[in-house]
């Protein structure tokens, strides 16, 4: 299958020259190693794999050798890359001796979830590395990739030339999401149910967080359900009958694998303006569909309007992870009813967006009359912001 450039190759060969310890977070199956591969595919590389225990046996047996001894045991790579990495806690440790030994040697870790690279390998790491997050494709990486379109296109003149591709590539993505090989296969519906199942959660079941994985499956529907509503821990906890904490819990993890995301409330007005609320977002809205088994590519299905807002903010979520989180993601709600589904904020500027799947529906004006900034319609037939690099 043809392999899809991914953004994130300028900036993983920047971290390679920078000469510290790279660190590729994404969620299972969203191609960290393919990305490692293709974009250093011209350099000496040795790749170790440790849901491979013969790969996890090699290095923690290297490791008792002396550093410059322990390369050769990998035919002394210009770079060695650990896939898997969170599956030996010690990694890190070990990583930073071989690092401060200034050897000719660039090391890359990728993992599967920030929670177990981050808080088992990479604490002691700081300082050495440098954090590459590698989300879902993007619409825009996707799009590339077709034999129709030109990057040097403008927006408008894009949607006006291939308004039937753009459209029906839209619903595609938007039912089936971003994962690298869903993308790419005819047998998109079976990869996202095994997806969906329990390899996006292998870590937290491999590492034994949740001590009733049942209950997490509930959660995951009763978010797949709501997604882009308000969200209620208390409802969520009365529904599951756990305990709140445990609901906290549970969505921190699910976070920390790359499933899901937080979108606070914006608010420079708190007596008018809802401040503390959250709403929970997919990153890939595949999966989402995958968890309720509804693959419809009708574009009168019932959740169309939720599916469509969730896709596009988790658009800019990945734009904006890869882009190094410059920007801050909220929604805006006033107090009597008001909404704007998402605002970016960066520095001291920001901009607005009223996101509806038919452009029909009339956008609020109570946000331009606060913040004096326009708010900018995206549907399904307004995508300049979508399209737009």
């Amino acid at each position: 299958m043809k392999y899809i450039p991914r953004s994130a190759e300028k900036t993983l060969l920047e971290a390679i020259v920078a000469g510290k310890v790279v660190m590729i977070l994404g969620a299972r199956q969203v191609g960290k190693t393919t990305l490692v591969t293709q974009t250093l595919a011209k350099e000496k590389v040795a790749i170790l794999n440790f849901d491979i225990e013969l790969d996890r046996q090699r290095f923690l047996s290297a490791s008792r050798l002396d550093p410059a001894d322990a390369l050769t045991r990998f035919g002394s790579p210009d770079i060695l890359v650990i896939d898997e990495a969170q599956r030996i806690p010690e990694t890190g440790r070990i990583i930073k001796g071989w690092y401060d030994r200034k050897l000719s040697c660039v090391f890359v870790l990728l993992g599967s979830s920030s929670l177990s690279l981050l808080d088992q390998s990479a604490e002691p790491l700081t300082g050495r590395n440098i954090k590459i997050p590698l989300p879902p494709l993007t619409f825009t990486e996707i799009l590339a990739a077709e034999s129709w379109y030109s990057p040097k296109m403008e927006p408008a003149a894009l949607q006006a030339d291939f308004a039937a591709q753009i459209d029906a590539l839209l619903l595609e993505r938007v039912v089936f999401g971003g994962y690298p090989e869903v993308v790419r296969s005819p047998k998109k519906e079976q990869l996202l149910l095994s997806l969906a199942g329990d390899y996006l959660l292998k870590d937290i079941l491999h590492f034994g967080l949740v001590k009733t994985p049942e209950v997490l499956r509930k959660l995951l529907a009763l978010l797949a359900h709501q997604c882009g509503a308000l969200v209620s821990v208390h409802e969520l906890s009365t529904t599951l009958g756990i305990a709140r904490q445990t609901v906290e819990r549970y969505l921190a993890l699910l976070e920390d694998t790359y499933i899901i995301f937080r979108l606070p409330a914006f608010s420079m007005n708190p007596r008018k303006e809802i401040t503390k609320s959250h709403k929970i977002f997919f990153w890939d809205t595949g999966i989402r569909n995958a968890i309720l088994s509804d693959f419809s590519l009708s574009p009168t299905r019932s959740d169309i309007g939720m599916l469509w807002e969730n896709w596009i903010i988790a658009e800019f979520a990945k734009r904006n992870l890869l882009s190094g989180s410059l920007s801050q993601l909220h929604f805006w709600r006033t107090r009597n009813g008001s909404e704007v589904d998402l605002v970016v904020r960066t520095n001291r500027a920001f901009a607005a967006y009223e996101i509806k799947w038919s452009a029909k529906k009339r956008a609020t004006t109570a946000f331009t009359e606060e913040y004096k900034v326009p708010v900018t319609r995206i549907s399904r037939t307004e995508l300049d912001a979508l399209l737009e690099s």
